[in-house]
């Protein structure tokens, strides 16, 4: 199989010709049809993560047909459409039995800690927890969308900061993540500022339905006095030390602020006004990824119209121009939204 892989952090990737890889006794092999290209990879291949070994095939957000079935797998069978989330769970520690698959202590990633998605093929073990059905109604490149980003910010939104109709939500960061936050937070009924250092993104947010602010000194004023005094909930989208200190000063009292953006090297220690979060009785939570459990109801919401996954998506591209792709993250996003590849 076609794969595309890299031998050093920072250099340019290879497409290479790998072995098809065989499901594990619980595994089962996925046809990719469509992978994102995300922050994350750009993270992994500049080596950020101590869990990723070279060479390596990045990718972690994917959807296809299955192609192979382990003997032990009894819920997926060859020829099904699906997607998976990025955390590959185990399905029996506490947290897996728990229903918060997402946090499991055992957990393997696709672009990490195992081989990834941008190749032709890619393995998902413990199928029976692990794979998602997709329902024809859903496009593998919207598909693609739901793994990380889109489902990182519908875990964010409705699992951890428990978004309700009417609030003011402030979503720092525009984007895949960011953006797919904005659409999520619109569809519960919350009214959304959006802040970003992009004209680009901030039109993009713009035409998802949020207000939109210039990240810059009077950011933080100016999305508390859009607020009525401050969001209900603020989302560092982003991930830095200014970022995730901005959305905790943004917030109203009691408020909630939910770090998504990763936090790595020398914004790894951010400064929290932690007088603010005492004074203020503020709430602060972290998010990774999204459960299992939790695909029912946002698959349910996009065969309904009610989230439109494909309105994150900025650039569509061919298998081909993947090594490309992830060099061209080293400088600033020429185009607002995700990338995806579709094969």
């Amino acid at each position: 199989m076609r794969a595309v892989q890299y031998d050093h952090f920072g250099s340019v990737p290879s497409i290479v010709e790998l072995p098809e890889p065989a499901p594990s006794a619980d595994g089962v092999v996925v046809r990719v049809a469509a992978t994102g290209v995300c922050r994350s990879d750009w993270h992994a291949w500049k080596g950020h993560d101590d869990s990723v070994h070279l060479p390596h095939v990045p990718g972690h957000e994917f959807a296809g047909v299955v192609t192979a079935v382990g003997p032990g797998v009894t819920r997926v069978s060859v020829g099904d459409r699906v997607t998976a989330p990025f955390v590959f769970a185990c399905g029996t520690c506490d947290e897996c039995r728990a229903g918060a698959t997402q946090v499991c202590t055992r957990q393997e990633q696709p672009g990490f800690t195992l081989p990834g998605s941008w190749a032709e093929s890619v393995v998902v073990p413990h199928a029976d927890v692990n794979v998602i059905a997709l329902p024809d109604a859903v496009g593998f490149e919207a598909a693609a969308a739901l793994g990380c980003r889109f489902g990182t910010a519908y875990h964010a939104l409705h699992d951890r900061a428990r978004v309700r109709q009417g609030e003011q939500v402030a979503v720092f960061g525009c984007g895949g993540v960011g953006l797919s936050a904005i659409a999520v937070a619109v569809a519960a009924g919350a009214r959304v500022v959006a802040v970003d250092i992009s004209p680009a993104a901030l039109e993009r947010a713009a035409a998802l339905g949020a207000d939109v602010v210039p990240m810059d000194e009077q950011a933080v004023d100016a999305v508390r006095t859009l607020t009525g005094g401050g969001a209900h909930v603020a989302l560092d989208a982003y991930g830095s030390r200014a970022t995730s200190a901005a959305s905790v000063r943004s917030l109203r009292p009691r408020g909630r602020h939910v770090q998504v953006g990763l936090l790595l090297d020398d914004e790894a220690a951010p400064v929290i006004p932690m007088g603010r979060v005492i004074a203020d009785e503020l709430e602060l939570l972290g998010s990774h990824g999204i459960s299992v459990g939790e695909y029912a109801a946002m698959i349910a919401d996009v065969v309904a119209g009610r989230l439109r996954p494909e309105e994150s998506i900025g650039l569509t591209i061919g298998f081909g121009d993947l090594p490309g792709a992830l060099a061209a993250m080293d400088r600033p996003a020429s185009t607002a939204g995700m990338t995806v590849a579709v094969f």
